[in-house]
């Protein structure tokens, strides 16, 4: 019995989850068919946090992080995400690259030795090795923008500031296939999420990828880590831009089990260093050309910095996205991840001239994937999806006899046998066997039924091999949720000399996918609208008891540089408003100059008597 002298009862059993928020068919019916039950209710744990400190975290460089602190619109979105209470806690994530400092004041408390090892020294100290240059500080870096400890008085603050971070050393010696595949598959019922920035030479002529060992690791990592739910993988697309290289070349990022992550400038412009292709699936800042910060993090000897860069500055930020929408709900698949990853990119502000709209009415560019990813989008989402069907596979073999490549090749395949079993698609890969007399003259485009057409890959001018495409294996995501029946079209097209000759001997499309109606999900609903009651100008009057009314609108937080408070004394107005905090303040509590929590850059907060001073 629950209350003294109530005809309530507390029934569990073993038969559900935890989390579950689906309900258990057999009691569900066995309780509605008893004529004695008059009411019940499957009891769900319920998030709940203390109304404590703000949601802005208090370090020093927090004013500094314009991608997460709402200095430019759209930012990351990482602010709504922490308000809902998520900011890691329970996540483990590794940083494989030249090593990690795991002494940092700033890294230290969230350092976790048991993700972490040393494949260059064969010893589970991941320590990076000084000297030479100190020029192995991009592991520390890396980890830094996912975990680096909040409201510590130290440098800034991670992604997911309470996740647990490892790191493996591995780039800074040589590196084998079976040092890429122990480190992918290190402790992976333990790790939940694996950052890597690397991959073959950028330099716009290298067609390679993960050898026997690592394309192992991969698959192996989906299918049985995290408890058969998945590795994941999280990937930067390349820097290899100002070399016209095209990330379909690399067979890391392009692999099926990877998140590959582009990059974008704060002003929405395409940084020169960003290689394109269709495996891309979302994006993240990078850098910043309108001021000499750009993204902060944990640096070398305990430093901090606020000038690290490039599409390696992006994966991670993802990372930490992806931990936050992990604890959200832990029950999410590999491929899970991948859905709520598009349906929490948007295109916002990004340039580029290929946006075009996909068969399921999506936005998607070769250079960003399906956009921006937003971090409040990514955990609301991630807190109602219901978990996808089975992964389904489908390959067809389109080419019987060779076919000269000449100056256009087109070939045509029907798949209504994929129809049975594949009505929404995932990945689609497209594997190739050809000769060709320069490789980087060759331009290959797959059109699917419903009218999408993806750059598999572009002109690439220094690639001059004659070797050809060997059984490689392109991928796009731009056909995701798309119904596969009907014909699929492949063009080879030849933009360099006239003299160029080839041969297509070989073109398998590989489908993936599942037997769900994918589009008929609603979409990751764009941040809900809690207002409960509007002015004449539409402005927001009342946004219930746990938003706050900002500007007109309804938040989960107050941004910086506010603080919430009730809107009147009145008991009977619940309403509560971010107001103002004194202008010597960055985070305050109140609103006088006695008030501050954190103070902007180049000030500092006195200790006892809370006052931004001038230095």
């Amino acid at each position: 019995q629950v209350m003294e002298g109530e005809p309530f009862y507390h029934f569990s059993h073993r038969g559900t989850r935890q989390r579950a928020l689906s309900r258990h068919w057999g009691w569900h019916m066995r309780l509605t068919r008893d004529p004695q039950v008059l009411w019940f209710e499957q009891q769900t744990v319920k998030r709940r946090s203390k109304r404590g400190p703000g949601v802005v975290p208090t370090d020093p460089w927090f004013p500094k992080q314009w991608y997460m602190n709402n200095d430019i619109h759209p930012d990351l979105n990482i602010l709504t995400a922490w308000s809902r209470g998520y900011t890691g806690l329970g996540v483990v994530l590794t940083v494989l690259d030249d090593g990690l400092e795991k002494d940092h004041p700033d890294l230290a408390a969230n350092y976790d030795p048991l993700a972490s090892y040393d494949f260059n020294s064969n010893d589970p100290d991941p320590q990076p090795r000084y000297g030479d240059g100190d020029k192995n500080w991009h592991g520390t870096r890396c980890a830094g923008e996912v975990a680096a400890v909040a409201n510590n008085g130290i440098c800034g603050a991670g992604v997911a500031y309470n996740a647990k971070i490892g790191g493996v050393r591995m780039l800074d010696g040589s590196v084998m296939d079976i040092v890429e595949a122990q480190a992918l598959s290190l402790q992976p019922q333990y790790i939940h999420i694996y950052s890597a920035s690397w991959g073959p030479e950028d330099d716009g002529r290298t067609v390679d990828g993960p050898g026997v060992l690592a394309a192992a690791a991969f698959h192996r990592g989906v299918i049985q880590g995290r408890g058969g739910l998945g590795s994941i993988f999280i990937w930067a697309s390349g820097n290899g831009g100002t070399n016209y290289d095209n990330c379909n070349c690399d067979g890391y990022t392009n692999s099926i089990y990877t998140v590959s992550v582009g990059s974008v400038l704060g002003d929405g412009q395409r940084p020169r260093y960003s290689e394109s292709c269709p495996a891309i699936l979302t994006t993240t800042y990078s850098s910043r050309t309108t001021s000499k910060v750009q993204i902060v993090t944990t640096d070398l000897h305990h430093r901090c910095t606020d000038k690290h860069t490039g599409t390696s500055a992006s994966a991670p930020l993802a990372a930490g996205m992806v931990a936050l929408a992990l604890e959200a709900n832990p029950t999410l698949t590999w491929r899970d991840l991948q859905h709520l990853i598009i349906r929490a990119s948007k295109p916002a502000h990004l340039q580029a001239e290929d946006w075009a709209e996909n068969g399921v009415g999506r936005r998607v560019s070769h250079y960003y994937g399906y956009g921006l990813l937003d971090a409040g989008l990514l955990v609301q989402a991630a807190t109602t999806w219901t978990g996808t069907r089975p992964q389904e596979k489908c390959s067809v073999q389109a080419v019987q006899v060779p076919r000269d490549i000449g100056s256009r090749l087109t070939i045509s395949t029907d798949v209504s046998s994929c129809s049975e079993s594949i009505r929404s698609l995932e990945h689609v890969q497209v594997q190739l066997s050809l000769s060709y007399s320069r490789r980087g003259d060759l331009v290959v485009a797959l059109s699917s039924p419903m009218g999408t057409t993806s750059t598999l890959v572009t002109v690439r001018p220094y690639d001059t091999s004659q070797d050809g495409y060997k059984d490689w294996t392109f991928m796009s995501t731009h056909f995701w949720d798309e119904n596969p029946k009907g014909i699929w079209t492949l063009q080879l097209e030849n933009r360099g000399d006239d003299q160029n000759t080839g041969q297509l001997t070989s073109f398998i499309l590989h489908l993936h996918g599942t037997d769900e109606d994918m589009p008929a999900r609603r979409s990751a609903a764009t941040a809900t609208d809690e207002c409960l009651r509007r002015d004449e100008q539409g402005a927001c009057e009342d946004c219930g008891s746990s938003m706050y009314i900002h500007h007109g609108s309804c938040l989960s937080y107050c941004p910086p540089r506010y603080y919430g408070r009730a809107r009147s004394a009145t008991p009977r107005d619940t309403a509560r408003v971010c107001a103002s905090c004194h202008p010597s303040c960055y985070t305050c509590q109140g609103a006088s100059a006695n008030n501050c929590t954190s103070c902007p850059s180049g000030r500092t907060l006195q200790d006892v008597t809370h006052m931004c001073q001038h230095p």
